[in-house]
Parts: structure tokens; C-alpha cells; sequence
């Protein structure tokens, strides 16, 4: 079964009002966003678990801020 995330449809629906600039650079982050979830996925089917927590906050200094994730990792004991 493959799951549909839709990112890239979600942010293409999201990115109608903003600049260029800022659409190339949403269109990357949900490109990346697409590959790591496909690369958590893999890891979900190779036995282990996979959770994104936010590290830090990164401020742009006008208002704008991004979360910054790391990958908590639980494998599973076999034996």
C-alpha cells in the first residue's frame, strides 16, 4: 500500500500568493519533505521507529521563523 503525503500539492495550493523567491524556496522544502518522509518510510520497514522532534526555532528576524527537527530513533530488541 503507498500512502499519498501530498506535499507538494499542499504547498503548490499554498505558494499562489507568495513571490517568486519564496516559491522556489517552498517548492524545495517540500521536495525535501517528500524524500524524507519516503526515507522514514523505508526505515519504518526496515524495523525501526522514527519520530521528528523539533530541536530549535530559526528566526528571520521580520516575524518569519522555522522549526529545526532532529530524528528521535527506537530500533526493536530481536532475539
Amino acid at each position: 500500500m503507498t500512502i499519498q503525503t501530498r506535499v507538494k500539492e499542499r504547498a503548490d495550493e499554498q505558494a499562489s500568493s507568495m513571490t517568486t523567491d519564496q516559491q522556489a524556496a517552498i517548492r524545495m522544502v517540500a521536495n525535501d519533505l517528500h524524500r524524507l518522509n519516503h526515507t522514514i518510510m523505508k526505515a519504518v520497514e526496515a524495523g525501526v521507529s522514527v519520530e521528528l522532534v523539533r530541536s530549535a526555532r530559526h528566526h528571520a528576524g521580520e516575524g518569519n521563523w522555522g522549526d529545526l527537527m532532529i530524528p528521535v530513533i527506537v530500533t526493536q530488541s530481536r532475539g
